[in-house]
C-alpha cells in the first residue's frame, strides 16, 4: 500500500515498563520537591521563631526595666546606714549605674546581659548568675515533678471518667475534680501544712533537704544528683521535702488536664474508627487507650504546656509558703528589697522558661499529629 496514510508494520508501541518507569520518575520528582518544600517551611518556622523569642525578650527586659524605675523607692536607700554622707550615697549610686539616665542605664545593662554579666544582686551582694544558678535548679525539679504527678492524675482521672461515664461514679469523679479545680494552688499549700504537716505530721514543713544531712551535692539538682549516686536515704529525704509542695502545685493542674481530656475522650469515643473497633471486639478499656486516647491528646498538650509556664509562675508563692529555696522564694525577696538587678534577672529567667515550654509544646503536638508533622 502506497501513498498518504501509508503505515510500516509492524508498528512500535512503547512497552509498560517504558510509562512505569517514567512515572516512578516523575513520582520521585514530586516527592524530592515536597521534602524540599518541608524542609525550607521547617527553616522559615524556626527562623520566626527564633526572631520572636528575641522580640518577645527584648520587650519584657524593657517593660520590667521601665516599671522597676518609675515605681517610688530608692533602692540605694535601703542599702545605707542612717548616717552614710551624700558623696558615699552618691558613689554607690554610680557603683550601681543609677547616676545615669534611664536610656543609658538600659543598653549598658543590656549590653553586659548579652555578655553574660546579669550585674550583681543589691541585698545579696552576689552575681545573679550565681544566685540563679543556685536557685532555679530547685524551681525545675519542683516544676518538673509538678507536672508529672498532674499528667499522671489527670490522664486517670479522664481516662476513669470516660470507662463510667453514664454510671453513678460519674457525678461523684466530676465533682472532686471541679473542688481540684475551684480551689487555687496557695489555698492547696495551706491546707496541707494544717493537715500533714500540723494535725498528722508526716512531712517535713519547710526547706529543701534535712540541713543535718552530711552529704557534698556537687549540683544544684538535689533530687536527680542523690538518685544517679544511689544514696536513698537522701533521696528520700528530699522526696520528703517535695511532696506538699507538690501537691499544692499539681492538684489544680490535674483537674485542668482531666476536664479538657475527658471532653476530648467523649467527642472521640463516638467516631466511626472508635465505633468500629468495638464492632470488631475491642474491649472498651483498649478503646480508651488505644483509639480514642491519641487522637484526644493533641489539646491536651498544647493546654498543659501553657499551663505549665503559669505553674512554674505559682512557684513564687508556693515556695514562700514552705520556705523552698528556689527562684521564687527569691523573687519575692528581691521584690521587697527593690534588687533591681535581681528582679531583672529573674523576670528574664521566667521569660526564657515561657519561651521554651512553648517552643517544647508545639514540637510535641506536631510529633503526634502526622498532618502538623509531614506539613
Amino acid at each position: 500500500m502506497s501513498g498518504f496514510g501509508r503505515v510500516s508494520w509492524p508498528v512500535r508501541i512503547p512497552k509498560m515498563a517504558s510509562f512505569a518507569a517514567a512515572a516512578a520518575r516523575l513520582n520521585h520528582g514530586f516527592n524530592q520537591a515536597s521534602c524540599e518544600k518541608n524542609e525550607l517551611m521547617i527553616a522559615l518556622s524556626i527562623f520566626n521563631r527564633v526572631v520572636m523569642a528575641a522580640v518577645t525578650l527584648f520587650g519584657v527586659a524593657l517593660i520590667v526595666f521601665v516599671l522597676l524605675r518609675v515605681v517610688p523607692g530608692d533602692p540605694i536607700a535601703m542599702m545605707i546606714s542612717p548616717g552614710a554622707s551624700a558623696a558615699d550615697i552618691a558613689a554607690l549610686r554610680a557603683h550601681y549605674g543609677l547616676d545615669a539616665s534611664l536610656p543609658v542605664q538600659f543598653g549598658l545593662w543590656l549590653k553586659a546581659m548579652l555578655g553574660g554579666d546579669f550585674g550583681t544582686s543589691i541585698s545579696l551582694k552576689r552575681s545573679v548568675l550565681d544566685l540563679l544558678g543556685e536557685r532555679l535548679p530547685a524551681t525545675l525539679e519542683l516544676a518538673v515533678a509538678a507536672l508529672v504527678v498532674a499528667v499522671a492524675s489527670g490522664m486517670a482521672i479522664a481516662v476513669a471518667g470516660t470507662l463510667l461515664r453514664r454510671g453513678p461514679l460519674e457525678p461523684v469523679i466530676d465533682a472532686l475534680n471541679g473542688l481540684f479545680l475551684a480551689v487555687p494552688d496557695f489555698v492547696w499549700a495551706l491546707a496541707l501544712v494544717l493537715i500533714l504537716g500540723v494535725f498528722y505530721p508526716i512531712f517535713p514543713l519547710s526547706g529543701r533537704i534535712d540541713p543535718t544531712i552530711n552529704m557534698p551535692f556537687a549540683t544544684p539538682f538535689y533530687l536527680i544528683e542523690s538518685l544517679l549516686r544511689l544514696r536513698f536515704a537522701v533521696f528520700g529525704d528530699v522526696v520528703a521535702h517535695m511532696v506538699m509542695p507538690v501537691l499544692a502545685l499539681g492538684l489544680p493542674l490535674a483537674a485542668i488536664i482531666a476536664r479538657v481530656l475527658k471532653a476530648a475522650l467523649s467527642e472521640a469515643m463516638v467516631q466511626d474508627y472508635v465505633l468500629l473497633a468495638r464492632l470488631k471486639g475491642m474491649s472498651e478499656l483498649r478503646l480508651v487507650l488505644q483509639e480514642a486516647l491519641r487522637n484526644a491528646i493533641g489539646p491536651t498538650i498544647a493546654l498543659t504546656g501553657v499551663q505549665f509556664t503559669f505553674l512554674i509562675g505559682g512557684t513564687v508563692i508556693v515556695e514562700r509558703i514552705f520556705s523552698y529555696p528556689g527562684i521564687g522564694n527569691m523573687a519575692i525577696d528581691a521584690v521587697i528589697n527593690r534588687d533591681l538587678p535581681l528582679i531583672q534577672g529573674l523576670v528574664l529567667v521566667f521569660g526564657v522558661l515561657f519561651i521554651l515550654v512553648n517552643l517544647l509544646v508545639d514540637l510535641l503536638v506536631a510529633a503526634f499529629n502526622p498532618r502538623l508533622r509531614h506539613g
